[in-house]
């Protein structure tokens, strides 16, 4: 709070030497930016263009006004402050026991453990960490699967079970974790995640080594197990997130996994901007939510929203209750809007629920044959599908047993988002010494 005090204090001492303008070209260039990068986004041609320059010109130009006024040291000043603020102010609200899942428990080596393992998954890590010979060198059986043919993995899943399979497991990424996941959930087995795929979401959360899978493998001799929450998506289950709408609809595409930044800026000018685009509406328990461009429904809350592009972590995967975010930005003055208040801005909708209901107007698919149901795309763990309407995505609380090395690097808590309100009762409350 001193440091906040101390930051627009620096600014008022200088009203006289140009305090004020450094506030309104700070946040003129931010708006300016801001808008730049929704036309580059959401435009074609001249426009994107222009909107690539204007979201590079606009700090460049701010950063030039500063030196050329005379205002770089009090602007410098300011901005140190409030970059000491927010940092103290989030190590100040960090939980002194951050929110995490049950204590696990010891578990008993697996006799007859089965793993499936994808060999093209996070750009060939089961070949390059040896995951094949290290895991039947522990006692497991494993699956190699084809890539160049489709694969009914739940099929293998549920006939190893039938062999005696007493552990599944799987490498590769959260897609296929999710479908293996669901097999051990039925069968009351234990799960192993090993983190081969490419991004590994659900393996971060837990905690797991994603720079090293086969330290996943530590599991097989001295594990320890905890239970953790399974979604379901109309049936189909997963582990990390259900997305519709823009994002859904660029995962649809051929060219996405060959190259996903050209892809998303090929696609978005259409699904932005475009007149008649996809919206969506959807009910979160009591929450109606009306004409979204996105939803993003997640298998328990982000810890914040305006994580999410930075790669957001849930604190606890065992909380019973789904994550929900929608989005709606029709111009550039609502993407500065949110680009300023961030989950703060009335453009997004930060909400919980159990049961999250979801319909759509617009195209159907290619395949409805101009029936009565309506299907819409839906990227579920990153894997793209089209799902009948209406689209109900729900939460199975610790239906999945899932088994962790002992020795594991964990996931650091997120940084909290910084309550201001919260801040200063805190900073102003009662001084409380140590419990008993």
């Amino acid at each position: 709070m001193v440091a906040a005090t101390a930051a627009v204090a620096v600014l008022l001492l200088a009203l006289s030497g140009g305090g004020l303008l450094v506030v309104m070209a700070g946040i003129l260039g931010f708006v300016v930016c801001a808008a730049g990068i929704w036309w580059l986004v959401a435009r074609r041609g001249l426009v994107r263009l222009l909107g690539a320059f204007v979201a590079v010109a606009a700090p460049a130009g701010v950063l030039v006004f500063y030196a050329r006024s005379g205002l770089w040291l009090i602007a410098l000043i300011s901005s140190l402050c409030w970059a000491t603020a927010v940092t103290c102010g989030r190590t100040a609200l960090h939980r002194a026991r951050p929110p995490r899942s049950q204590r696990p428990v010891r578990a008993r080596p697996p006799r007859r453990a089965v793993l499936i393992m994808n060999p093209k998954s996070g750009g060939g890590k089961v070949t390059r960490f040896d995951l094949v010979k290290r895991a039947e060198r522990l006692g497991a059986r494993v699956i190699l699967l084809d890539p160049s043919a489709p694969v009914d993995v739940g099929g293998l899943a549920r006939e190893a079970v039938e062999d005696g399979a007493d552990l599944l497991g799987v490498a590769g990424g959260d897609g296929t974790q999710a479908l293996v996941a669901a097999v051990a959930a039925e069968h009351g087995l234990p799960f192993l995640v090993i983190s081969a795929g490419t991004r590994n979401h659900f393996a971060m959360d837990l905690g797991l080594d994603r720079a090293d899978p086969a330290r996943c493998l530590d599991a097989l001799t001295e594990g320890e197990e905890i239970r953790v929450d399974l979604g379901d998506v109309s049936g189909r289950p997963f582990v990390n997130t259900v997305s519709f709408g823009v994002y859904a609809d660029i995962v649809q595409s051929p060219e996405y996994r060959d190259d996903k930044t050209g892809t998303a800026l090929k696609l978005m000018p259409d699904l932005l901007a475009k007149e008649g685009a996809r919206r969506l509406d959807a009910r979160a328990d009591g929450t109606r939510l009306a004409d979204q461009q996105a939803l993003l429904i997640s298998n328990n809350p982000y810890a914040s929203p305006d994580e999410l592009s930075g790669g957001g972590r849930r604190p606890v995967l065992d909380d019973g209750e789904l994550g929900v975010i929608g989005i709606r930005v029709a111009n550039a003055a609502q993407a500065a809007q949110l680009a300023l208040w961030g989950s703060q801005a009335p453009g997004l909708t930060v909400t919980t629920a159990r049961r999250v209901e979801v319909t759509a107007g617009g195209p159907q698919s290619p395949d409805t044959g101009g029936g009565q149901e309506a299907q819409i795309p839906v990227a579920v763990d990153g894997e793209a599908l089209w799902l009948r309407t209406p689209v109900v995505c729900s939460v199975r609380p610790r239906a999945l047993r899932v088994l962790l090395p002992r020795d594991r690097p964990g996931a650091p808590p997120p940084a909290p988002p910084v309550d201001w309100r919260k801040l200063l009762a805190l900073a102003c409350g009662p001084v409380r010494g140590p419990g008993p």
